[in-house]
């Protein structure tokens, strides 16, 4: 079994076109939820529109965890409000920006059976996600000591 995965200019096989699919479709569904949702004034407490308790960390500790906040960041990114995105939460908002690239792209691809455009390396990737991990603990710690 191949398990590498294609290059730009090859088929993709069903498994991967229905895997980009499956990721379009969610990461559409995802800013659709988050465009329904009206951004908490405090900055973080978005997601408990959804049903969702409150943040448990800051239950316990007292402290707003590291993802508090993203909810509410993608709330204001995907009405462009990026200022306020980012005083909510710097990880959450770099990531709805990335769901609004991915989602198209995955979906595109899927449904023409091809990557569409160029495809990022392995190391692009890791080196983005270690970045935004980086980034939103940085983003975290700051938001303590402003506190």
């Amino acid at each position: 079994m191949n398990t590498s995965v294609p290059s730009a200019a090859e088929r993709l096989s069903l498994r991967h076109r229905v895997f980009l699919g499956a990721c379009g479709v969610g990461l559409g569904a995802l800013l659709l939820v988050a465009g329904s949702l009206r951004p908490s004034p405090s900055g973080y407490g978005t997601h408990e529109q959804l049903g969702l308790p409150p943040c448990t960390f800051q239950w316990i500790f007292g402290i707003r965890c590291p993802s508090c906040g993203m909810t509410t960041s993608w709330s204001h990114a995907v009405r462009l409000q990026f200022a306020q995105a980012l005083r909510a939460n710097v990880g959450g908002t770099l990531l709805a920006l990335v769901a609004v690239v991915a989602a198209p792209w995955c979906t595109v691809s899927a449904v023409r059976g091809r990557y569409w455009g160029r495809l990022p390396g392995d190391r692009a990737l890791a080196a983005g996600a270690i970045a935004l991990v980086a980034i939103t603990l940085v983003d975290w710690v700051v938001r303590l000591s402003l506190r």
